[in-house]
């Protein structure tokens, strides 16, 4: 594994690692946020920078349902974090204070939180499009992977699903995807880490749908062929 790969994969996981604390928003406290929020965007700047190559011919070549799936979940991930941006800036109270931005705040508030739930989820639709990717790499260290533990990983993934369904309702957040609430609500006696382990399940949940959907594409394509 190269070391350009070994920093791509780095990015990814300091994205979402970020990501999930962002989502920790009222946990965490609003200054140290807005500097995830910064650090977040600064990732995903490396990160287009890092496959510049994919962005450099998303107008060339023919597009078959896998590709029109990746660049949909790509764009949608670009307006998220643009969205998240533009928003987090108009709310900034501390990284961006420094700005003569003056009104606008209730639209950039439901803009903010519309894009950073959605942006949950299509970033970890797009993780798990790709995670057949990942554990080819991952075969590679481990020569011959037991059948047992194939089973196993799978068992645990839907285990992770499941409860990710739950999470998923239990904290709401389709309420929060299409604005049927306007504010987020914390238990801020609720340790962190059952909040975050509730976020991680629910990002567990898309990227298994989002492998799924890989998979499901994978064989249709291949069968016309």
């Amino acid at each position: 594994m190269g070391r350009k790969t070994i920093f791509k994969i780095a990015v990814d996981i300091g994205m979402t690692a970020v990501l999930l604390l962002l989502m920790a928003y009222g946990m965490v406290g609003e200054a140290l946020h807005e500097w995830l929020g910064a650090g977040i965007f600064v990732l995903f700047v490396i990160h287009h920078i890092l496959n510049g190559k994919w962005s450099r011919n998303v107008l060339k070549g023919n597009y078959t349902p896998m590709r029109i799936v990746q660049t949909f979940l790509a764009a949608a991930a670009l307006l998220a974090m643009a969205g998240s941006m533009v928003s987090g800036v108009i709310l900034s109270r501390h990284v961006f204070s420094f700005l003569p931005i003056q009104g606008g705040r209730s639209f950039a508030r439901n803009l903010h939180m519309v894009s950073a739930y959605w942006g949950l989820v299509v970033l970890s639709l797009h993780l798990g499009i790709h995670w057949g990717m990942m554990m080819g790499m991952a075969k590679k260290l481990v020569k011959k992977p037991l059948p047992a533990c194939r089973r196993l990983l799978q068992g645990m993934a839907c285990l992770i699903a499941g409860y990710g369904i739950y999470a998923f309702l239990k904290r709401e957040i389709g309420s929060y995807m299409l604005l049927k609430s306007h504010f987020v609500f914390f238990d801020f006696e609720e340790p962190l880490a059952l909040f975050l382990m509730d976020y991680i399940a629910v990002m567990g949940l898309f990227v298994w749908i989002g492998h799924y959907i890989y998979q499901f594409i994978l064989k249709k394509w291949n069968r016309k062929s």
